[in-house]
């Protein structure tokens, strides 16, 4: 009987595109796109925010990979059931998207980007110092699959770099640090955060006043990990006080951003819709139907969620 594969995914064209990528590289295999009230079951499935009844509908599955990263959507998902292997997609991509994103805006800071369009407007012609690079510490929250090549990119570029994770970690031309240091010792040298973390019990609301206050005055925030990390109103306060010097955000709290949001205009803070890094269909499938396989043969994996830790 052949493999059955569902793709559960909110966005038709999305799913269309699993769906196709899917069926090319596993040709015997059943491959269907969810609709609500099917009666098909499957083995494996494929997806992002499933919907309320989908594993109520779906009992027989052996495993669900998600088409992200991320897995806290599914670990809030009410019928989760509570021995089912959740397998997350480690970089696909993704990486190499991130860390250009955030290169953008390091070297958009240092070279004071914002203060030269805001001469532009004002027709005026003034050259600005540039401080060396040297004096521009990138912090990097989150070593993972994903942080830890972006720690590795900016350091590449000249930047010194710290990198934080809760665990102990050693990382070429990367200053690590871990919960033997201390957090605040972390956020004390960062000129720039970049928050790269998985949203988790551990770090929901983590950057609330007192850590945001940790971090040294003018001090420059980027969030590409998730919103939940990020106390909003705390993070705002502290832009108004003159406490930071603003931020970069590419995640939210709720996404779409409200259109009332004050984040939408705010002079200090720089919004994106979630594009730090996209999911890459084709190689991403590439990288579930490896360890699809690989499952079926009775192999490890890598990737496999552990519920304790929320990643």
């Amino acid at each position: 009987m052949p493999i059955r594969i569902v793709v559960a995914h909110p966005e038709p064209e999305s799913s269309g595109h699993w769906v196709a990528a899917l069926r090319t590289r596993l040709p015997d295999a059943e491959v269907f796109a969810w609709r609500p009230g099917a009666a098909a079951v499957a083995d494996y499935a494929v997806g992002w925010q499933p919907p309320g009844d989908f594993f109520a509908r779906q009992p027989q599955l052996r495993a669900f990979f998600s088409a992200a990263a991320g897995v806290d959507h599914l670990l809030r998902h009410p019928g989760l059931p509570a021995t089912l292997p959740l397998i997350r997609l480690e970089d696909a991509g993704m990486a190499a998207q991130m860390a250009e994103y955030c290169l953008n805006e390091i070297v958009g800071l240092h070279r004071r980007r914002d203060e030269y369009a805001a001469q532009q407007r004002a027709a005026s012609w003034r050259e600005l110092p540039v401080e060396p690079r040297e004096a521009w510490p990138i912090g990097v929250f989150g070593l993972g699959v994903l942080g830890t090549p972006v720690a590795q990119a900016i350091a590449a570029y000249g930047f010194p770099v710290r990198g934080y994770s809760q665990r102990g970690r050693a990382i070429d031309r990367v200053a690590c640090f871990d919960a033997s240091h201390g957090l605040r010792e972390f956020l004390s040298g960062c000129r720039v955060l970049i928050l790269m973390a998985p949203l988790t019990p551990a770090t929901a609301d983590l950057f609330d006043p007192e850590r945001l206050g940790w971090l040294p005055a003018g001090a420059w925030l980027i969030n590409v990990a998730r919103g939940g990390l990020l106390v909003e109103s705390a993070l705002l306060d502290a832009i108004d006080r003159g406490r930071l010097a603003g931020a970069t955000l590419d995640v939210f709290r709720d996404e779409p951003l409200p259109p009332a949001h004050p984040f939408w205009h705010h002079p200090k803070i720089r919004i994106t819709p979630h594009v730090a890094a996209v999911t890459r269909i084709e190689e991403s499938a590439d990288q579930v139907v490896a360890k699809l396989r690989a499952i079926e043969r009775g192999a490890t994996v890598g990737g496999i969620v552990d519920r304790r830790r929320g990643y």
